[in-house]
């Protein structure tokens, strides 16, 4: 449950630093807006599918946004 609280506070801040809703980061991702705020509670996770693209459309490493490095 951990890694889950990490990887949503992460998706959070990369959200929030691209003054994007819930809905818009959803819509980029083909997800649903209460699929992202699952993933920022910590409920759920993204897939490694998703957790690639994310990386990716963001410019940010997969090991940030798993909490494995601070930046």
């Amino acid at each position: 449950m951990f890694m889950h609280q990490t990887i949503g506070k992460r998706i959070k801040d990369i959200r929030t630093e691209n003054k994007m809703s819930q809905t818009q980061f959803g819509k980029m991702l083909s997800v649903s807006q209460d699929t992202v705020s699952l993933w920022e509670k910590g409920k759920s996770a993204p897939d490694a599918e998703l957790i690639v693209t994310i990386c990716k459309a963001f410019s940010v490493s997969a090991d940030y946004l798993l909490g494995l490095t601070e930046y």
